[in-house]
């Protein structure tokens, strides 16, 4: 049996992820369904890009994942299915594939055209054709196989000079920590274990950590290990260089973004010394 994901802009305040789910559930027979988000800024594919690349890998193969993330049909922009490492995308043709993997060609890619019959919405569409998939049933009855798709280059990291990078904010998460679109591989390879400085506004970093409780002295008494308001720039789990504030809560205290002053697209600089 597949799993049948949700990745949306929509939020849950508003009633379309229910709907999605009840349609869903008119369709097929007690459907595995999970939402990976709702949460994703609106129309920001970048953002959910780097959440589905992230979540879907966990998922058994042969799972189908709706992502509605500025996906409404126009004249320049159609509706897709992607079947990609061994998993299937509905999407809109949008780019956003290109960016959940970048290092992966897609095994074929149908256009959807039942829309243009039936006169379907966003939500039936991606829907009807979900089921269609969960059923077993042949992509090349929902659509027309195409060779192109539209292709997005993330966010680039600048290499201004030999010494210095400037990259990225590509996502904050729940906790408020800074998500830039530099890898351990690419700041391996550039830095040649030279000394560093990060430059987050007026915030500066000089060791990075592989996880937050590295950064955090647990020989010393609880009182003495200087935890609360802890800045800490690490690895996290996806790669990507983080910057975040240990155990921060955004609600009560702030979380990095905000104490840092930084969101999404905000530049951050990294000066390497020979």
């Amino acid at each position: 049996m597949s799993i049948i994901t949700l990745t949306t802009d929509f939020g849950i305040k508003d009633f379309h992820v229910s709907k999605i789910k009840g349609l869903l559930n008119i369709e097929l027979d007690n459907p595995k369904i999970i939402d990976i988000s709702h949460e994703i800024s609106p129309f920001n594919i970048i953002e959910g890009a780097y959440v589905i690349k992230n979540a879907y890998q966990n998922f058994p193969r042969g799972s189908i994942h709706i992502i509605n993330i500025d996906a409404e049909k126009n004249p320049d922009q159609s509706h897709l299915v992607v079947h990609m490492d061994e998993h299937f995308f509905i999407c809109a043709d949008n780019g956003i594939t290109s960016l959940i993997s970048n290092n992966i060609k897609p095994n074929d890619v149908y256009e959807i055209n039942i829309s243009d019959s039936f006169n379907l919405s966003t939500i039936d569409t991606f829907v009807k054709v979900a089921s269609h998939i969960y059923r077993g049933g042949h992509l090349n009855l929902i659509g027309k196989q195409i060779e192109k798709i539209k292709e997005l280059i993330d966010l680039k990291i600048i290499e201004k000079s030999k010494n210095e990078l400037l990259c990225s904010v590509i996502y904050i998460d729940n906790y408020g920590n800074v998500i830039t679109n530099v890898t351990k591989d690419f700041f391996d390879k550039f830095s040649s274990s030279r000394n560093f400085t990060i430059n987050a506004r007026n915030v500066k970093f000089n060791k990075i950590f592989n996880s937050y409780s590295e950064a955090i002295d647990f020989s010393k008494e609880k009182k003495y290990r200087e935890e609360d308001g802890k800045k800490i720039a690490l690895f996290n789990s996806s790669g990507h260089l983080e910057l975040s504030i240990y155990k921060s809560n955004p609600v009560t205290s702030g979380g990095a973004n905000s104490l840092f002053g930084l969101s999404y697209g905000d530049n951050i600089s990294i000066i390497f010394n020979n």
